[in-house]
Formats: structure tokens, C-alpha cells, sequence
């Protein structure tokens, strides 16, 4: 459902040069909407990690046999290709809130790379509709995405929030209409970061702080009594 979405809701992508990120895990694999797109001319390209590695990601050429190494997270990225500066970019989401926002891996790539380019692509965030959120608590740097496509609809990201549009009126959006990238949230706190408070102070989040070899006799003491409420 998400491959048909995005090639019916975004007919202009074929012909422009489209970012998309190799699958990960649980996340949407969209090769199948890019096979689509390139066979009506469009070309891919995956992102690869800058040197220094918190530089801006670069967009390398992507097809079909192209030699590939393995890159962050053993993600393959293309060897040696044409870096490019994409028209559109589909983005997988751990999370989505409804002013667009995403969460990801805690890097922060995405947002420094959208920020850095001076010819902002559209950006698609695909996701499941399981993982909407209220908010992800935005931080100043946090950039929404234009669209969010998931297996149930296409939302236009907007002012006022996701706003839900048909296949057919999104493929008919004007190209000036498509991107929209101004809005800034005032950050209550922080999103994406990954959180180390339980590495600060074991016990943070309620689970049990671990014991040294001293105190295994308390635990011993703490697993006979756990053992004992049980059977009464």
C-alpha cells in the first residue's frame, strides 16, 4: 500500500533524482516504488555517511548491480558513484507526529543534511500508522517533512498539522505547493537524541539498579522472599 501511494501520489518523481534510504529492520522498503520510478526515468541515490561523520550526508547514484560496501549500521551505500543533490527524498520514520516531525535514529543526519542543501528536495517521510504520535517534541533544529505516507493515506504536512489528501489530488499539487520546509517548532524538550539517564543513575526509569558481587546476598535474600510470596 505504501509502494502504490507513493507512485500514485507522486507521478512528477518520474524523471528527477530520487534520495531513499536502504531498508532497515522493520522499516517500509520503498525499492519497489523506486524500481517504479526509475523504469519511467527518474534516477536513485542512497545516502552515505561524510567524512568528518557528522557532516551532512551525500547522496550517491544508486542501480541495480552497482558495486556497494557496507556503511553505518552495515547499510549498504554505492561505491565510487556520481554525488548528487536530489529533487525528492523519501525518508523512513521510527515515528511521526502530526505536524510532520519525525523521529529517527538519534543521529540527527537527515536534519542537518535537508538544512545544509540549498535546494531543498521534497521530503516524504514513509512510516506505519502505528507509530503516530501527538508530538515528538521538536527541537529547533528538527525539520518536518513535506508529505507522510503510510499503508492507510497520504497526509499533506501543513500550518495546522497532517492534513489527509487523496492519491489524485496529490499527484495533481503544484511543485511550489509540494515544498514547504519554513516551519519551526519552539522545542519543549528534546525528540530524536537518544536518552543515556539510565546510564547517569541506574534506577531512572523504575528497573532495578544493578548489584556488585557484594550485595549478592541481598539478592539471594530478595529472590527467596520473591520465591516465598509466590507460593502463599
Amino acid at each position: 500500500m505504501i509502494t502504490e501511494r507513493l507512485v500514485q501520489g507522486f507521478p512528477d518523481l518520474a524523471g528527477k533524482t530520487i534520495a531513499f534510504c536502504w531498508p532497515y529492520k522493520g522499516e517500509p522498503d520503498v525499492r519497489f516504488a523506486i524500481r517504479q520510478f526509475r523504469e519511467r526515468g527518474a534516477r536513485a541515490a542512497l545516502p552515505a555517511v561524510g567524512n568528518p561523520p557528522k557532516a551532512p550526508l551525500e547522496f550517491r547514484l544508486w542501480w541495480p548491480g552497482v558495486a556497494m560496501q557496507s556503511g553505518v549500521l552495515g547499510i549498504p551505500v554505492p561505491v565510487g558513484t556520481e554525488v548528487v543533490i536530489p529533487d525528492a527524498a523519501i525518508v523512513p520514520m521510527n515515528g511521526f507526529d502530526e505536524q510532520g516531525y519525525r523521529l529517527g535514529y538519534g543521529g540527527g543526519y537527515f536534519d542537518r543534511t535537508l538544512a545544509a542543501l540549498k535546494r531543498q528536495p521534497l521530503a516524504i517521510g514513509v512510516s506505519f500508522e502505528a507509530l503516530r504520535l501527538p508530538t515528538i517534541f521538536p527541537q529547533p533544529h528538527d525539520i518536518p517533512m513535506s508529505f507522510v505516507v503510510t499503508e492507510a493515506a497520504i497526509y499533506q504536512v501543513q500550518t495546522q498539522g497532517l492534513m489527509h489528501i487523496t492519491e489524485e489530488v496529490c499527484a495533481t499539487l503544484a511543485p511550489e505547493n509540494r515544498v514547504d520546509c519554513t516551519m519551526r517548532a519552539e522545542s519543549p524538550g528534546y525528540s530524536s537524541p537518544p536518552c543515556y539517564a539510565h546510564e547517569l543513575a541506574p534506577g531512572y526509569f523504575g528497573e532495578a539498579a544493578p548489584m556488585s558481587n557484594d550485595d549478592a546476598p541481598k539478592r539471594e535474600s530478595r529472590r527467596m522472599q520473591n520465591a516465598v510470596s509466590k507460593i502463599s
